[in-house]
């Protein structure tokens, strides 16, 4: 089949590779032509493990391509999904959708046949129907039908999540565009990957839900966590008790510094929009909201803590600036809060991560950036796990003791066993243990 991919983010690229690995002829469309000639030149705009080895057999191969013009990538297509950014909404926190209509707006000025126009984009409930609308009025010669097709992929396993999926939804209303997307997701059926065909409005809500509901996991285990520390149990021991129940499951059970990312806060926050928009109260998700954001600037309380309450002219070393591991994403990055929790309190702040150093640097200039690990805690009066990249499980702590100034070690991951810091000479602090 023939697809037209519009966007070439994190969704639409990683999408629009493993659509042509399947076989498929894609076309990715970006506005940004700087994107575009790097895709070409095989220089990936965002980090994903494995995305630049996909993206170039493909476009190796024929498959996969890249361009600026929408009107010759839409001219042909069977399937055009919308891949462009959804963010927060200044001011109320409600899903920008200007990018979203925009597309759909071109689209439909470009369109010679009949085709499926999908939102891939994470999008309130109702989308679908305006995206819809605008198609119709302007291009109302040509049938084209609205799918709702949202992903659930996890940054730093995207390529996986997408060929081997816990499940597919697909909100559609017309029998042709079920047997389109039937066609389109056919490597995936033949697999028998579940397929969910739903209504559009439900395919379209099912994400927000999905998202809040594990952003709850993440929020309620970490308050559990807190309760351990006061009363001297112990978090992991607890997470793993109640996760062998499997109506609960053990994932997304990790206490830690708070979740961020591209997708929990912004579709929370969308979620808690449209609740008030029908007058239907959700306030476990406003909950999850507030205790979250004052979690991440918590963590930064709790180091200057373990420096007896003062950090100003004290050295301190992060590592692990990302939301999460094996990515590039500083989007709502707990390192940005609790940095700048230490900041306030007059520390110096010196950083390190993997892969997530250059995106940083912009967001917080005043963190200087080391070479390695190793380069970061040198002379530091404490160290700061925030991010939980593998680079990070195996350090040379003794090593790392002789380079800083005080043997303090704040793992806000639990990466590491108390017993074995606190033998190496580390006064060790960890999450609800």
């Amino acid at each position: 089949m023939k697809i037209a991919m519009i966007g070439s983010g994190y969704v639409g690229l990683v999408s629009g590779a493993c659509f042509s690995d399947f076989g498929h002829d894609v076309v990715c469309v970006d506005k940004d032509a700087a994107k575009i000639d790097g895709l070409r030149a095989g220089k990936m705009p965002i980090y994903e493990p494995g995305l630049d080895a996909l993206v170039t057999s493909n476009a190796d191969a024929g498959r996969l391509s890249f361009t600026t013009d929408l009107a010759s990538a839409v001219a042909d297509a069977d399937a055009i999904f919308i891949a462009v950014g959804t963010p927060s909404r200044r001011g109320d926190g409600h899903a920008d959708l200007q990018y979203v209509y925009a597309a759909a707006r071109e689209i439909g000025e470009n369109l010679k046949k009949s085709a499926v126009v999908v939102n891939k984009s994470t999008v309130p409930v109702g989308t679908g129907d305006e995206v819809e609308r605008i198609l119709r009025e302007t291009n109302p010669n040509v049938t084209v039908h609205v799918v709702s097709n949202p992903e659930f992929l996890r940054e730093g396993a995207a390529i996986g999540d997408f060929k081997r999926p816990d499940r597919i939804v697909i909100g559609c209303e017309h029998e042709e565009a079920q047997r389109v997307m039937r066609e389109v997701y056919r490597p995936l059926f033949l697999n028998e990957a579940p397929i969910l065909f739903t209504g559009r409005r439900t395919a379209e809500i099912t994400k927000y839900a999905a998202n809040a509901f594990l952003a709850t996991k993440i929020t309620f285990i970490n308050e559990v966590a807190d309760l351990c520390e006061k009363v001297g149990a112990d978090i992991q021991d607890v997470s793993r008790g109640i996760g062998l129940d499997n109506r609960i499951g053990a994932k997304f059970l990790h206490a830690g510094p708070g979740y961020g990312g591209s997708c929990f806060p912004k579709d929370t926050l969308a979620l808690l929009k449209t609740s008030q928009d029908y007058n239907s109260p959700m306030r476990i998700v406003e909950s999850v909201v507030q205790v979250n954001d004052n979690r991440k600037r918590a963590m930064g309380r709790k180091v200057i803590d373990a420096l007896n309450g003062d950090v100003r002219g004290r050295k301190i070393a992060l590592l692990g600036l990302t939301f999460k591991p094996n990515t590039d994403d500083m989007r709502d990055a707990p390192s940005i809060a609790i940095a700048q929790a230490l900041l306030d309190g007059g520390a110096s702040l010196t950083g390190y991560d993997p892969e997530g150093m250059e995106a940083a640097s912009a967001i917080m200039p005043e963190v200087s950036m080391a070479k390695d690990s190793y380069e970061a805690v040198i002379d530091a009066d404490a160290i700061v796990i925030v991010t939980e990249w593998d680079a990070f499980r195996a350090l040379d702590l003794r090593r790392m003791r002789e380079l800083a100034a005080q043997p303090v070690l704040i793992d806000l991951r639990n990466i590491y066993n108390p017993e074995e810091a606190k033998a190496i000479g580390f006064t060790y602090y960890s999450v609800g243990r």
